[in-house]
């Protein structure tokens, strides 16, 4: 085995580190573009509902949380105008959940601005060096395991 220069509890936290100092400068820069109410639980949700909509169910599954806390979530996507509630054209009794074009505004901004962090991290590591991160965190961490539920660690 190769010694390492780190304890082990080191690398989860910089890994979380990364994935904050990501997701904080993105909302920082939502924020300045007309999306200051955005929150990272919105951004998972919305990845979720995507293009074809979603039921409180399927979202809640998605996103590892009970079916009201998924509700819930709804409720603030509607209020904000990122989402809205609409009748299944193929099934009267399910009720689906679609983005409007307030959520389809802020998940466009939001792939630019993750495309622009990127190339910044890329500046400071060396291209290649990116590549080779991105390419050892696709070997340890299988597609099957990228989940959206952190929330769920983290308590009810």
């Amino acid at each position: 085995m190769a010694e390492l220069d780190e304890p082990g509890w080191v690398l989860p936290l910089l890994l979380f580190g990364g994935f904050r100092a990501l997701i904080d400068r993105l909302h920082a820069e939502l924020a300045e573009q007309g999306h200051p109410d955005v929150r990272p639980a919105y951004g998972f949700a919305m990845q979720a509902i995507g293009r074809d909509g979603a039921t409180a169910s399927e979202l809640g599954r998605h996103l590892g949380v009970s079916k009201q806390a998924a509700g819930k979530t709804i409720d603030r996507l509607v209020d904000l105008g990122y989402a809205e509630r609409t009748a299944d054209a193929g099934d009267a009794r399910r009720k689906l959940v679609r983005l409007t074009p307030h959520g389809v505004d802020v998940l466009a901004r939001s792939a630019v601005v993750f495309e622009q962090l990127r190339t910044e991290w890329a500046e400071r590591l060396g291209a290649e060096r990116m590549r080779a991160l991105e390419s050892d965190l696709r070997k340890v961490v299988p597609p099957a395991t990228v989940r959206l539920d952190a929330a769920s660690w983290f308590g009810p």
